[in-house]
Formats: C-alpha cells, structure tokens, sequence
C-alpha cells in the first residue's frame, strides 16, 4: 500500500507529531543517534535527579555480562510523572481509554479517577505489608486494573 492519507489539518495541529516529515526525523535520529532520540524524548518527564548517561550496553557475550542499563543515575516517579503532574490541568480529561475484545465492551478511566484508585489500592498493597522499593509480582489480563495495580 502506498497511498498516504494525511489527517485533518485541525487534528494535525493537536497531535504530538504533526507531520510525516516530522515522524520520518525523528525516527531517523533513533536509528543514527539513539542517545540523543531518548534524552530528548526523557526531557518531557520530570526528574528528580537528571541521568548521567542515557544507556550503558553490552549485547556481545564475548564482551562479558550481557546487560542493558537506561537512564543511569536518574531517578525519576513513573506513577508522578503518568498522573499527578496531570492532576491539575487535565483532572478530567480520560487518562485510560480501555476497549474490550466484544463490540461495545469498553470502559475510560480520568486522571482523577486513576488517581483515586491507585491511591485506593496502593492502600490495600500497604495493608498486605508491601513496602516502597518491595518487588510484587502481577499477572492480570489486559484490563485497566492492571495499569491502576501496576501504577500502585
């Protein structure tokens, strides 16, 4: 398929990438310099230590351990930077759209009640014992409890 079907430009203007142009820039930097792709995309969230290096890497066995390290020296809040920075100017704007596998089965979630039930069932980990740095393991379906559980 080759043909291209451009959006409305009043969608356009809104969208996080506005053009094939600028899609076709950007993954160009992520393939010639993919450091400097995943620096800039970071700086979007908030961080409260800046990285020292964006990625430390060994994926040749003869080198020694293989690994993979991102972001190292940053320290950041996944659970801040998906909900609470949002809390204030788009509280009621749907955070989580969820759509099941039947027609019609669907659900949405707003940034303030994803906030509302992660606080709830962070609560409930508490309860169990859970604490900060703890490792729980989830297995859940594709259901927006597992990203409210997960965010917990």
């Amino acid at each position: 398929m080759s043909e291209i079907y451009n959006p409305p430009d009043n969608f356009s203007s809104k969208a996080l990438i506005s053009s094939l142009d600028e899609y076709k820039k950007k993954y160009r930097l992520s393939l010639d310099n993919p450091d400097l792709f995943w620096a800039q995309e970071a700086e979007q969230f908030t961080w409260f230590k800046k990285w020292e290096v964006v990625r430390q890497f060994n994926y040749d066995v003869r080198n020694g351990k293989i690994y993979i390290e991102w972001f190292k020296g940053g320290k950041t809040n996944i659970t801040m930077n998906c909900i609470d920075r949002h809390l204030e100017t788009r509280g009621e704007q749907i955070a989580i759209l969820w759509e099941g596998n039947e027609p019609g089965e669907n659900h949405s979630l707003t940034y303030n009640q994803l906030y509302a039930d992660v606080c709830r069932f962070s609560n409930v980990l508490k309860k169990y014992g859970v604490h900060k740095g703890d490792r729980v393991s989830i297995y859940m379906p594709m259901v927006p409890e597992l990203a409210i559980a997960m965010l917990a």
